[in-house]
């Protein structure tokens, strides 16, 4: 059965969604407290929306539909100071990264929910390992043919969401060298990756999901780990490469940097994606994973060379009158300030760990960095 037409939705509008762990305020484990914080959560009105995610050590919260940084950015923190009041309630605090630094997959607990029993069911032990931590937005489209449009055009910047949001470096207690590990846990899972390449969304509905689901490996959407996907129900794509990162501030400037390059895109006075185009797209994700902004990452269509801190500030000038009409000039100081200055939250873990040569503290320094804006 397709999938039927694509939703409606405004064109270029936002929401983000982000996994979030939940830690003891002992040595900062992950803490099995999820039923508990929701229990407590219920109790009154939520601003957005908080939901379990597949382990009892995490859980995800979402933000209603935005178009400019402020609104965005307000809920955001609305949120974060509501989840920080009942944590402290429950003697636990909650944080941003990719991953936690030291926890033992074996050891955490998978939500007693139907979908999350099904995927432990059929991954066995990825599931557990599937404990970690992204950001997704998600962005209005006006039709499914600009939504599969955007998708493809997108890839070329995608190592940039991977390295200004990586936040991951360290796993199962050891520094990974990736400045983003997470996303080595979700390209175990066979249906990640890209996304099969067509402009038309009669084709992706009528013949490849058709077949897809003819084949009996999926029943949805959600049964694809695709780097950024269609989302027809809501009438936007979903890009999902980011660790969370470890502040609002800076997930917010993450979706307002994608909403800009979007509208620049839907101008369309640049050449349209082809295939050909992801050649190079494994090796720029390897290169934005392994090592962030200073990545080596080739543009499919011109071929150049260059890292992805020199590409990140150049889009930035490509995109800068959007990001003025959109509202939003203070997402674009943040994401040049990482690029250009700051750095990742990647390298700003390892700097707490040089400091106090103890994971535990990368994970209290974690905490504290979601309460305070940056």
């Amino acid at each position: 059965m397709a999938l039927g037409p694509f939703g409606k939705s405004s064109a270029l509008s936002l929401g983000v969604e982000l996994e979030l762990q939940l830690v003891n305020t002992v040595d900062f484990d992950l803490t099995s407290a999820a039923n508990d914080l929701l229990e407590l959560l219920s109790r009154k009105p939520f601003p957005g929306t908080v939901t379990p995610e597949m382990t009892q050590s995490m859980i995800e919260i979402a933000t209603g539909i935005h178009t400019a940084h402020t609104p965005l950015l307000a809920e955001l923190r609305g949120m974060r100071d509501t989840l920080v009041a009942a944590c402290e309630r429950l003697n636990i605090d909650i944080c941003g990264g990719g991953t936690h630094p030291f926890q033992r997959w074996s050891e955490q607990r998978v939500f007693s929910k139907p979908r999350f029993q099904e995927i432990s069911l059929l991954y066995g032990y990825l599931a557990k390992q599937f404990t970690v931590f992204g950001q997704h937005v998600h962005v209005g489209c006006a039709s499914g043919d600009d939504a599969l449009f955007l998708l493809h055009s997108l890839n070329r910047y995608v190592p940039h969401f991977i390295a200004l949001s990586a936040s991951s470096p360290y796993s199962q207690g050891v520094d990974t060298l990736f400045d983003s590990a997470r996303l080595n846990s979700v390209f175990a899972f066979p249906l990640s990756g890209r996304a099969p390449f067509t402009l038309s969304w009669d084709d992706f509905s009528n013949v490849y999901f058709t077949k897809m689901e003819a084949t009996g490996v999926v029943k949805s959407m959600k049964d694809f780990y695709w780097d950024i996907r269609p989302k027809p129900e809501y009438g936007t794509i979903e890009l999902r490469v980011c660790d969370t990162p470890l502040s609002v501030e800076r997930a917010a400037a993450l979706a307002c940097y994608l909403q800009a390059i979007c509208r620049r895109l839907l101008e369309r006075t640049e050449p349209p994606p082809v295939e050909d185009d992801y050649l190079v797209y494994t090796f720029n994700r390897f290169q934005a994973c392994r090592f962030g902004l200073d990545g080596v990452m080739v543009n499919p269509q011109t071929r150049e060379r260059r890292t992805i801190r020199e590409d990140i500030l150049e889009t930035l000038r490509w995109v800068e009158p959007h990001f003025s009409a959109l509202n939003s000039l203070s997402a674009a100081e943040e994401i040049e300030a990482c690029a250009a200055r700051d750095g990742n939250h990647a390298s700003w873990l390892r700097g707490v760990f040089t400091e106090t040569r103890n994971v535990q503290s990368m994970v209290q320094a974690s905490t504290m960095a979601l309460r305070s804006a940056e």
